[in-house]
């Protein structure tokens, strides 16, 4: 069987930690920030951990098993 190839997209938007938890970046953190207030925007920063069924088909895109 030939070996999985990785998804582009998601090799720039997902990281897997040395934990194997999934983590992404929180939208609508990137433009027009001018008109966003402070506690907006800093609620926006960071990384969110994705969970169930959503990891497992992230992780299947990196090529991971």
């Amino acid at each position: 069987m030939p070996k999985l190839k990785t998804h582009s997209g998601t090799k720039d938007r997902i990281k897997v930690n040395k934990n194997g938890k999934v983590l992404r970046r929180k939208a609508s953190g990137n433009h027009l920030l001018q008109k966003k207030s402070k506690s907006r925007k800093r609620t926006h920063a960071g990384t969110v951990e994705i969970e169930g069924k959503q990891a497992k088909n992230a992780k299947l895109n990196l090529g991971a098993k």
